[in-house]
């Protein structure tokens, strides 16, 4: 993952120097160089990283369809460089390349979370070698030519202004005479070592057009695109040259006034002008094309402003997010739930634009609990195992040397005091966990190795009787006053993370090692359980999350196991399936109502459409999951996704098996669950396409299964289990 080379150029900029921390927003620059080439290229390549995002234009053409790039990261620590093959963009004879430069999170004014004091901040720069034919023919020094972009304002969470009046006509074209120009600057390396970004790249992924639109004022307009989203608005408009228009985005509008209501997802002062982009016209008689180039948004309305004299020909929102290839199909008989998949799905992509985050408008931070609640529903859809490597750089990355982590990644030093603990620290072991159990790879395990056993130390450190009590717990539940104590879900984490290094060690051969780690879980376990355990087979406050935390970790096993399961199933039939919990009880009460026969009611809990549950977001319009139960603050988290995951592992019943991983051997069990007719779903798997769907049929139920070659499955039925099987399996049911 950590590819490094050997480069000839040298960190450049538009000349300019932040002795300290400032809000001065500087227009985008371009950098521009021109080259000869002696023929046709065979092969050519430019080396890029240009911080914090950047453009690449060659001869007059973008480089590829990417955007944002590269992916955000713990910049002090590594930066991301891009290859570009530009074989058919580059010619025999004189050639131009330049690129533009934007602010991104590596230059961010906004002093929430410290980022405007982040230790790499800096204006925009970048580091690039030309090479073609395997012969450097360019290379980032003082010769590049510099010179501002019509972009003159753009920042991370407000937006960007342009200016089409400024623009440089042929700006990337081997003609261009740049004699006046300014040089570029050699500068500052921005601390971080230069590695090669793996994962897929950002682009727009999908556009929408607008499903509705309001006249609002006489200069105003409310534009809905039917589903809420990340990226940016793509408008063409017409109007007199130095005209200006504005888009401001959000989630939700007044249904009386018609203006979007951004109250709930910009609540931070000093963010300045939220979410807003801004246009002025050159005046083209044929109409202006713009969309956003370093500034993306959240939202679901765009409400565009002009002082009248600015025509809008077309307008579509353009979905933005990292470009995984999808991996799993889940669809059943159930509109509801085929809505919450689909919804799931929404939020999923939504909050992974290079990074995943915790919402794509208010905060697009890199909350570590959100990351590893989901980790599992993005493996099930899509496949994630580059971005989760990289995305796990970062978060190693941010870990202290005493093995502490922060909530937040990357982190500018805030996150350590507040907003982490075992639940959200969780993401350092979880991601290996889940990459080896859904790919079989083993190579973030060896890596990261030493870190686990470091944030051991440090839980340790802090341990009091064996458990932990600090930390975020089950957040986001409808009832502050119902939360389960932190001590529960903290200690069940450090009993489950001890449980996953004494795994990992014996995978690497470190027999000590895990038999160490055993001994100390099992302490944990021990005390756990003496704290904790009620007669009634309940635990602690005899909360959902309670119960089911100690069934889900394995604190409890067999006939206690079973005791707490019913006691758990008991008491959610007696809650009438309402969601009494945060985002850490949502993703274990279904789980181990499920695990423990309890299907029927896990179905029940997810799709009731009363409050508080995922069946009332759906029947109040939700096209995206919330961040709470009632919909207050942002309505596009991703935060109680996990039920995608349960749809695959319980209903489709396609259940990995972690003797035999990336699907080698695996368990079909699917789930019959009352009030659902037909179940269909697929996974591609590494060994190929798992399929398996169900159909009520006169009294009985139709199973078919496809298990790729190369692998086998145990298919478990009611009163029938079939060993070791392999290709395309048919069963009748009842």
């Amino acid at each position: 993952m950590n590819i490094e080379r050997k480069w000839h150029g040298y960190w450049i900029n538009a000349g300019r120097t932040m002795i300290s921390p400032t809000d001065t927003v500087l227009p985008a620059p371009y950098l521009r160089k021109t080259f000869v080439c002696d023929q046709d290229p065979e092969k050519a390549v430019i080396y890029l990283c240009g911080l914090g995002w950047h453009e690449l234009y060659v001869n007059g053409q973008k480089a590829d369809d990417r955007v944002l790039a590269p992916a955000i990261s713990q910049f002090d620590k590594h930066v991301n460089y891009i290859e570009y093959d530009v074989k058919n963009l580059l010619k025999k004879g004189k050639n131009a390349i330049a690129v533009l430069l934007g602010n991104g999170l590596f230059n961010s004014r906004v002093p929430q979370w410290s980022f405007d004091k982040a230790p790499w901040r800096d204006f925009p720069k970048l580091l690039c070698d030309v090479e073609v034919d395997n012969r450097i023919v360019a290379q980032s020094d003082a010769s590049w030519k510099v010179h501002e972009s019509p972009i003159i304002f753009n920042e991370f969470r407000n937006g960007q202004i342009y200016d089409a009046r400024r623009e440089v006509i042929g700006f990337a074209d081997p003609e261009l005479d740049d004699s006046n120009w300014n040089n570029a600057a050699l500068c500052m390396p921005p601390g971080g070592r230069v590695v090669l970004e793996t994962q897929e790249p950002c682009k727009v992924m999908q556009s929408y057009p607008a499903v509705n639109k309001r006249y609002v004022t006489c200069w105003e307009s409310t534009y809905d695109f039917g589903v809420n989203l990340s990226g940016w608005c793509k408008i063409k408009v017409k109007g007199p040259a130095g005209a200006s228009m504005k888009l401001t985005y959000a989630e939700k509008v007044d249904p009386i006034s018609g203006l979007i209501n951004t109250a709930e997802i910009g609540p931070y002062e000093n963010f300045g002008a939220f979410q807003t982009d801004e246009y002025i016209l050159k005046g083209d008689p044929d109409g202006e094309v713009y969309e956003s180039t370093f500034a993306y948004h959240g939202f679901r309305y765009a409400q565009f402003w002009s002082a009248g004299d600015v025509e809008v020909l077309d307008i579509c929102a353009q979905f933005v997010h990292t470009a995984f290839a999808e991996n799993g199909r889940f669809e059943s008989s159930h509109e509801l739930l085929d809505t919450l998949q689909r919804n799931t799905l929404q939020s999923y992509k939504s909050n992974f634009v290079g990074i995943p985050t915790d919402c794509p408008h208010r905060e697009k931070n890199g909350w570590t609990g959100d990351a590893a609640i989901a980790a599992e529903a993005g493996l099930w859809n899509f496949d994630m195992e580059k971005s989760y490597s990289q995305f796990l750089r970062v978060l190693a990355d941010t870990q202290r040397p005493n093995g502490q982590l922060p909530g937040i990644a990357p982190t500018g030093g805030w996150g350590f005091n507040w907003g982490s603990g075992p639940a959200w620290d969780n993401l350092l072991f979880e991601y290996p966990y889940q990459v080896y159990r859904f790919c079989g790879k083993t190579e973030l395990i060896e890596m990261y190795y030493d870190n686990f056993k470091l944030y051991l130390e440090y839980c340790e450190s802090r341990s009091q009787d064996n458990l932990l009590n600090f930390g975020l717990g089950d957040w986001c539940h409808w009832n502050r006053l119902a939360i389960t104590p932190v001590e529960v879900t903290s200690s069940g984490y450090y009993y489950q993370n001890v449980l996953r290094t004494a795994f990992f060690a014996e995978l690497l051969g470190k027999s000590a090692d895990a038999e160490a780690y055993r001994l100390w879980a099992e302490n944990i376990r021990k005390s756990f359980v003496q704290k904790f355990a009620n007669a009634d087979g309940t635990f602690a406050d005899r909360a959902l999350t309670a119960t089911a935390a100690a069934i889900y970790f394995g604190l409890v096993e067999g006939a206690e196991a079973a005791k707490s399961a019913a006691a758990l199933a008991g008491q959610v039939r007696q809650e009438h399936y309402h969601a009494n919990f945060g985002i850490i009880g949502a993703k274990f009460t279904p789980r181990v109502l499920a695990e423990y026969g309890y299907i029927d009611d896990a179905f029940k809990l997810i799709t009731q459409k009363e409050f508080p549950g995922w069946g009332w977001q759906v029947e109040q319009g939700a096209t995206t999951l919330w961040e709470t139960w009632i919909g207050k603050d942002s309505q596009n988290h991703i935060m109680f996704g996990d039920i995608s995951a349960w749809m695959y592992q319980y209903l489709a019943g396609i259940q990995p098996c972690i003797e035999a991983p990336g699907f080698k051997k695996f368990v079909l069990k699917p789930g019959f669950a009352a009030g659902l007719d037909h179940v269909k779903a697929s996974y591609n798997s590494p060994y190929g396409v798992i399929k398996s769907q169900w159909q009520r049929q006169d009294n009985q139920i139709k199973c078919e299964f496809e298990i790729p070659q190369n692998s086998t499955a145990d298919i478990v039925l009611p009163g029938k289990t079939l060993n070791d099987v392999s290709g395309r399996i048919e069963a009748i049911v009842g």
